[in-house]
């Protein structure tokens, strides 16, 4: 690659270095990639290689392969799969996660780590999820013959790619064997670069989601909780989220919420405890005798959030002011609405549930509170949202199935 861009690699890993002294997240991150060639030596199978690589952002991007992973597995018990990890948020949730056989960072995107980690693993093929683009090692993978993949890519004029300067990163896309997009507007982008081994093919949350839906966990403090009163559930809340949504029900007795926090440290835990007026309870520390009482349940713990869903009337999705949206897909496929703040625009499905009236994106409490007092006058409103909500995620399956057909 460019010296400039492997420079650039450089300097964020000595960043990440500098911040972990004070950030616990950075800081986990720095010791499990020191570890991560130990672990591949110690549990790859170099004498045969032959392994599917896989690569995940974070939890969101390794949700969205997940269906991938176990359709392989489930075809091919034998074939044998590496998943990696760059952010913490997703090793450190699915490191043991067992549809891999190993599990472990990605190390920094350098030449020499790049080709010892090759060398270790040895892959018959390499899948990147959605957003991942890693000059040094897109260009060892095709210099090797390693077949190279991204899935459910989505593309944006905005990005680097078309700008007048991205000849560098363009020159990444043409390392991959194929492009699986979700949509028209990433295909014709594409091509308008010349890039055109691409195929639309859908995005494979909508295939995770559904998988949820059909293995979905039964959670009796949530239903007791819930005891058929009209409730609100937030997903992946931030405190701009927060502000908006506390306030109001406060002043409305006539539903009940549930907070599922992006992070729930005890620190943020206090804080959102501190502003609610109505009797509140954390879901490690109650059971299904003492949880009616409340009228506040936070989930403060993982691996939950998605069956949760189930249990509410009306879904509120955080992190749209902020850096985007969280998951939309894993509350809609309930059959619910979905509301979000206004930074959605990378969001193909946000665009979508608000075209056919499925979400809606408020600017603020006065959107807010105008937008609950229509589901509240108006049942009839409340349900066909939801079902339109409901009816675009079964309208969008078979992506992953598509992709299998084609790879495999």
């Amino acid at each position: 690659m460019n010296p400039i861009y492997n420079l650039g690699i450089a300097a964020y890993q000595m960043a990440v270095r500098m911040v972990a002294k004070r950030n616990p997240k950075a800081a986990k991150m720095v010791v499990g990639q020191a570890r991560t060639f130990s672990v591949l030596e110690r549990r790859i199978d170099q004498s045969t290689g032959g392994y599917i690589w896989i690569h995940a952002s974070s939890l969101g991007e390794f949700e969205q392969g997940r269906p991938l992973i176990e359709m392989i597995k489930r075809e091919h018990p034998q074939q044998k799969i590496l998943l990696t990890f760059f952010s913490p948020s997703g090793y450190e949730v699915r490191r043991n996660y067992k549809g891999a056989d190993v599990v472990c960072y990605l190390p920094f995107d350098l030449p020499h780590n790049v080709k010892k980690f090759l060398d270790i693993v040895k892959p018959q093929m390499a899948i990147f999820i959605k957003y991942e683009f890693w000059g040094n090692y897109l260009n060892e993978l095709k210099h090797r013959g390693i077949r190279t993949y991204i899935i459910s890519a989505i593309f944006r004029k905005s990005q680097l790619f078309f700008k007048p300067w991205g000849l560098m990163f363009r020159r990444m896309l043409k390392c991959y064997t194929t492009l699986y997009v979700q949509d028209e507007q990433s295909r014709a982008l594409l091509e308008s670069i010349k890039i055109t081994n691409v195929k639309i093919t859908g995005d494979t949350r909508f295939d995770r989601v559904t998988d949820i839906l059909a293995g979905c966990t039964p959670l009796p403090i949530v239903e007791k909780f819930t005891s058929g009163m009209p409730t609100l559930i937030i997903g992946s809340s931030w405190q701009p989220d927060e502000d908006i949504i506390i306030p109001y029900f406060n002043e409305h007795p006539e539903f009940k919420l549930i907070i599922a926090p992006h992070e729930f440290s005890h620190e943020r835990l206090d804080a959102i405890m501190g502003r609610l007026n109505r009797p509140v309870t954390l879901y490690t520390q109650t059971n299904e005798n003492a949880v009616a009482k409340s009228d506040c349940l936070i989930l403060d713990c993982f691996g939950i959030l998605s069956s949760a869903y189930r249990y509410a009337q009306i879904a509120y999705i955080g992190g749209g002011f902020g850096a985007g949206i969280h998951n939309l897909n894993e509350a809609a496929v309930y059959g619910i609405p979905v509301i979000f703040g206004p930074n959605y625009n990378k969001f193909k499905e946000a665009h979508d549930l608000i075209a056919c009236q499925g979400g809606f994106s408020i600017m603020g409490e006065e959107d807010f509170a105008r937008l609950m007092a229509r589901f509240d006058k108006e049942p009839d409103f409340l349900a066909k949202s939801g079902k339109i909500a409901g009816d675009y995620i079964k309208s969008n399956l078979g992506a992953t199935e598509k992709i299998f057909k084609e790879i495999m």
